[in-house]
Parts: structure tokens; C-alpha cells; sequence
């Protein structure tokens, strides 16, 4: 990684946007790095890596800056000249396991970045309008479908009513960040301006994904490459929509540049639904697995009480309305890319199966 210039940064309308990145190290973060890499944007990343990897990001880059550090602190360390064409906060504390064993670090880290990052917009961010000669875009806060908490709507819509459980059941605490991160967002627009887009992603997967904190699909693929049985928890009859991270982040320069965006909140992610049980099936099929699928209780699991949806899809009208948003990866060639990685890269962490992943 190299430093990028800063202050004297030459801003004309050929120079290449300077994105910020936070959570750029992570599982979808370094896909939308690779992706404006490849447009030709100076990208500047900020990663803690408490969950992310540096291996995630090309080592051969010269267009990325990388900064390991607490986003608050990296944020108040920049310079007053230094300003980004474009930010994107995917920075978050994430997975279900994650979310009930450490329920402070997740708040705090989803509450207290988003606040962070959207003080550091009004001074450093883009603007609207046309800033020498390049449309204006927007900062681009990452949500999740946890923000519905345990509505029976289906599919969900982005102004849907969002009901969760009691403060007393830890499960419930990431939706209710995240919906603080919103509440944030869309308020630093009506007040300041802010051009901001809000993009709830909907179990995203694919190659990087990890799992380490509970995620559903990368602990079912590295079941079915050891030959061990797939362990679904619940009857596996609930539902859910996957979607390839390459398909998620093709979509989020077009919404932050999209003045249609501004100030509204979109879903992301596929439509195709299919039952977790299912799920493992197709796992043990596309790879050829010998693997058995067994179901856990959740209270085994997790805790007595734990809830779940028994389903949750996307409705994805006004994103295919904006910017028409269609994912074309498939489930099975998903699966496959993210086996190929998890025996490529042994370290891609395992935990035991966990249904549902918040993002």
C-alpha cells in the first residue's frame, strides 16, 4: 500500500475521484475497493481489522492508501484540505454470534462510527451539484434487512413499519443499531444537505465471506469440503434470499451517484427465495459433498428464546426503479467461487452453522 497525495490533491475534471472506504478490508469492503480500483479511483481505505484481513486488498495497488486504525480516530486525524468524491461506510460490527456475545462492542461500533463518519461528511464528503465538471454523488451508509427486526411483511418494503422484540433479548440490538445509523443518515439530509444514499443489504455472500461470526453460507461450504455433517439450526424451514457480493457492489457507485437516491433508503439483494435446509442440499450437490445435514435447536444454539424470521425477502422495486438493478450471479456459481477460496485460503474461519446472516 502507498499514501496518496493529500492537500495538494489536483482537482480537475479529469482526476481520478478520491473514495473513502471505511470497513474497506472486509468482506464486501474490499470487493467495492476492487471495484472502484478498477474504474480508476484513488481509494483510501480505513479498517480496524478486527474482522476484516488485510489479504482481502491488492497488495499492488498504487492507486490505495490503507490506514489501520479506529474509524473515529482515523477520521479526526485528516487534514482540513483532504476531501473524498465519494464515501462509503460499510465499517460495522456484524454476525449473529457476534451480536449476542458481544452486544456493547456492536452498538458502539455501529452507533458511534455511523455518527463519526456523517460529522466527517459535512466537511469532507461529497456535495451536491457539479464540482469542477463531475456530477456530485453521495456518502453511501451500508444497512441491513435486520432494520425490519421481525415483521411478518413479505416481501419488505423500504417504509414498511419495523417491529423487534424486547430490549431485554440481546438478538434484537443490531437491527435497532443499525436503525439508529439510518435514523442518522436520512436526518444529516434534511438538516445539513448531506447527499446520502442508505443501502440494506439482504444475505449478502460470496467469495471472503467468513464464518467466523455466524454466517450461514461460508460454514455450510467448509462443512461440505471436510465431509462433516451441515448443521442447520432450527427446522430449516426458514427462508431467505442470497445474493453475490460482486452483484451488491456493482450496484453501489451507481446509487451514489444517482441524484434520484438521495435521501431514500434501498434494498439490496436478490428475490430468488430458498429454504436454509435447501440451502445445505444444494451446498452437498454442487460440491459433491458427503456431508449429512442435521438440525439444532436454536436454544442449543444460541440461548433459551432466541428468535427468527421464518422469512425475509426483499422487495426491490425502487432500486430496479433507480438504477436498474438486476443480480445475475447464480446461487450455484457462488457457491462454487467460495468453496474454491476456502481451499485456496485455509484461514477463511469456521464456527458452527448459524441460519440467518444479518447482512
Amino acid at each position: 500500500m502507498i499514501s496518496l497525495p493529500r492537500d495538494e490533491h489536483d482537482r480537475n475534471e479529469r482526476a481520478p475521484r478520491r473514495t473513502l472506504v471505511t470497513g474497506g478490508a472486509g468482506f464486501i469492503g474490499s470487493h467495492l475497493v476492487e471495484c472502484l480500483l478498477s474504474r480508476g479511483d484513488h481509494v483510501t481505505v480505513i479498517d480496524d481489522l478486527s474482522t476484516g484481513r488485510l489479504s482481502n486488498l491488492p497488495t499492488s495497488a498504487d492507486q490505495l492508501r490503507f490506514i489501520e486504525a479506529d474509524l473515529r480516530q482515523a477520521l479526526s486525524a485528516f487534514g482540513p484540505g483532504e476531501r473524498f468524491d465519494e464515501i462509503y461506510h460499510l465499517a460495522a460490527a456484524v454476525g449473529v454470534r457476534l451480536v449476542v456475545e458481544e452486544p456493547i462492542r456492536c452498538i458502539e461500533t455501529n452507533v458511534e462510527g455511523t455518527a463519526a463518519l456523517l460529522r466527517f461528511a459535512i466537511e469532507h464528503g461529497p456535495t451536491r451539484g457539479f464540482v469542477d465538471g463531475r456530477a456530485g454523488a453521495a456518502t453511501l451508509i451500508a444497512s441491513s434487512s435486520e432494520v425490519y427486526g421481525k415483521s411478518d411483511r413479505s416481501p419488505f418494503r423500504e417504509d414498511d413499519d419495523v417491529v423487534y422484540g424486547p430490549t431485554t433479548r440481546t438478538r434484537w440490538s443490531y437491527a435497532a443499531s443499525k436503525a439508529i445509523d439510518e435514523y442518522l443518515a436520512l436526518a444529516y439530509h434534511a438538516r445539513h444537505g448531506l447527499p446520502v444514499v442508505v443501502a440494506r443489504f439482504f444475505n449478502t455472500v460470496g467469495p471472503r465471506q467468513v464464518g467466523e461470526y455466524g454466517m450461514v453460507l461460508p460454514n455450510f461450504v467448509r462443512a461440505a469440503i471436510e465431509g462433516r455433517p451441515i448443521r442447520v439450526f432450527g427446522d430449516g424451514l426458514q427462508t431467505r434470499c442470497f445474493c453475490d457480493v460482486r452483484d451488491v457492489v456493482d450496484a453501489l457507485p451507481r446509487l451514489a451517484s444517482a441524484e434520484a437516491a438521495f435521501g431514500r433508503v434501498f434494498n439490496v439483494g436478490s428475490s430468488r427465495s430458498i429454504s436454509i435446509t435447501d440451502l445445505a442440499r444444494t451446498v452437498v450437490r454442487v460440491l459433491g459433498s458427503s456431508s449429512s445435514v442435521e438440525h439444532i435447536p436454536y436454544e442449543q444454539a444460541y440461548s433459551p428464546g432466541f428468535e427468527d424470521l421464518r422469512k425475509r425477502e426483499p422487495d426491490l422495486a425502487r432500486i430496479c426503479a433507480t438504477i436498474a438493478f438486476s443480480p445475475s450471479i447464480p446461487l450455484d456459481q457462488t457457491i462454487r467461487d467460495l468453496a474454491e477460496e476456502i481451499v485456496r485460503r485455509p484461514d477463511s474461519g469456521s464456527e458452527p452453522a448459524d441460519v440467518k446472516d444479518p447482512r
